[in-house]
């Protein structure tokens, strides 16, 4: 439910396992009792029966990969970072992987989508297709800002920590 997606959201890129205690619906096969006996040789008419398990489910199965050395990182951990990060269903066209020191200090990971993203379809300056994702030691912030990305270059996506 909702503590499930403010979990996902917010401490996706956690290091350390965060849990939830979730309620799963499992389907076990068994004899239908309802259907008529089985002919010699056939076996029993089966039915799904639903049945409810709890168990823990890990919330941040993502590694942040901008936290690694650029040379290190190949181009189809790339890949699958930006599909499941930003929903994307196509490769990246380029990708662009850097750390800045100085004053202030941070590591960007910034992809250039092959196509336009479907949320930016209708308004390319839409508030719904910011994709640049600001993190603070790994904990999401905000994706609503104007400041660090311009209007024209709304299609860009990536990771600021």
């Amino acid at each position: 439910g909702k503590l499930a997606d403010l979990l996902k959201k917010y401490s996706e890129f956690i290091t350390f396992p965060i849990e939830l205690w979730n309620e799963k619906v499992q389907y076990d096969q068994v004899v239908d009792e309802t259907a008529p006996p089985p002919k010699e040789g056939e076996k029993p008419k089966m039915k799904s029966v639903p049945r409810s398990v709890f168990q823990w489910e890990q919330m941040n199965k993502m590694k942040p990969i901008w936290l690694r050395n650029p040379e290190v990182v190949n181009s189809s951990e790339y890949s699958e970072f930006y599909k499941t990060t930003f929903k994307a269903f196509d490769e990246p066209l380029t990708t662009t992987h850097f750390k800045v020191e100085g004053q202030i200090e941070f590591r960007a990971l910034v992809f250039i989508p092959t196509t336009m993203p479907f949320e930016l379809t209708r308004d390319m300056f839409a508030e719904a297709g910011r994709s640049m994702r600001l993190y603070v030691k790994r904990v999401f912030i905000n994706d609503k800002f104007e400041d660090l990305v311009p209007r024209w270059l709304t299609f860009a996506r990536g990771v600021v920590d």
